[in-house]
């Protein structure tokens, strides 16, 4: 059985791994411990814990549990003191507290779930996602650059304080791995945060994985405004160190215009710009997805298919 390891954010990670999970491949998803927004950040703030929002995204596209458990998992409760909390996040939480362990806390809802696959943070230290910009502003917080409106303008650094040790089976799996995949997700808040944990890129480079980068179908505004192709891999691969990608997966088709009216208040299409052999292109948008009742930030309307990202990352699984 192929060894799959998806690294990312939790939407990101999330849609990739949904479409996934329904071939018999070995999944491994490793996820950012930067998210510091909305319900997450209020129980990193007031419990201590790591933050388990991308992770409970992860457990769930990885889960062969009822429909109903994994509806309970993502259910936001939406007045009194829990308003927009998840019950997925106090579950980890709690289990965390219990436990004394978040890696035994995902472990132990993995198999509350049934998950099929593993799901492992990518640090198991307390960080937090920090940028100085070009005008010397420091930005704090996975939350306060995710809502920044003058990225775009330039910025000088992005770092995780304190620095943190890479979790050891992090390296593990990567090593392990037939296939890697880099998730598609925002670019300073969900990708980057994974490539600043130290020992990370070193073991991207030296693996003999055939490696993925599913591009983003959409760019957000003071971000990555005007963003194309070829931004998004020079930023990344600024921080890998090289050139690693095998393929390039990249969307082809265009949403109702309806829709595209609708986002262009938070941003607009990634465009190509890159002839290059690796790239493919595919049809891989989904249905346009509202947000949650309850939910404290407002997320992406656009997304990708997973079964239509899944059949393509599987094609390259086959030629392995």
């Amino acid at each position: 059985m192929k060894r799959v390891v998806v690294i990312g954010g939790g939407t990101g990670n999330f849609v990739v791994l949904r479409g996934l999970k329904k071939y018999p491949l070995e999944l491994t998803a490793i996820v950012s411990m930067a998210d510091d927004g909305g319900s997450t950040g209020i129980l990193r703030d007031e419990l201590g814990v790591l933050p388990p929002g991308d992770v409970r995204q992860c457990l769930v596209a990885l889960s062969n549990s009822s429909r109903l458990l994994r509806s309970l998992m993502n259910y936001r409760f939406e007045n009194g003191g829990l308003g927009g909390h998840s019950f997925g996040n106090l579950l980890l939480s709690a289990l965390e507290k219990v436990t004394g362990s978040f890696e035994k806390a995902v472990e132990e809802a993995g198999k509350i779930l049934f998950i099929q696959g593993k799901v492992i943070p990518v640090t198991v230290h307390q960080v937090r996602l920090k940028m100085i910009l070009n005008n010397r502003r420091l930005l704090e917080g996975e939350k306060e650059i995710y809502l920044s409106q003058e990225i775009d303008q330039g910025y000088q650094s992005i770092y995780l304080d304190p620095i943190p040790t890479v979790n050891p089976r992090v390296l593990e799996e990567i090593h392990k791995a037939d296939l890697i995949v880099l998730s598609p997700g925002g670019l300073h808040t969900s990708i980057i945060p994974n490539l600043l944990v130290d020992g990370v890129c070193e073991a991207l480079r030296n693996s003999r994985a055939r490696k993925v980068f599913v591009m983003n179908l959409m760019n957000r505004k003071g971000q990555t405004t005007g963003y194309k192709t070829s931004h998004y891999m020079k930023e990344i691969l600024q921080y890998v160190g090289q050139d690693i990608f095998d393929h390039i997966l990249i969307n082809r088709q265009k949403p109702p215009e309806a829709v595209i009216q609708l986002y262009a208040i938070e941003g607009e299409l990634v465009e190509s710009d890159i002839n290059d052999s690796r790239i493919i292109f595919a049809d891989l948008l989904g249905r346009p997805r509202e947000n949650l009742k309850g939910d404290i930030l407002k997320r992406s309307l656009i997304r990708h298919d997973s079964k239509k990202l899944a059949q393509e990352l599987v094609k390259i699984v086959d030629s392995l």
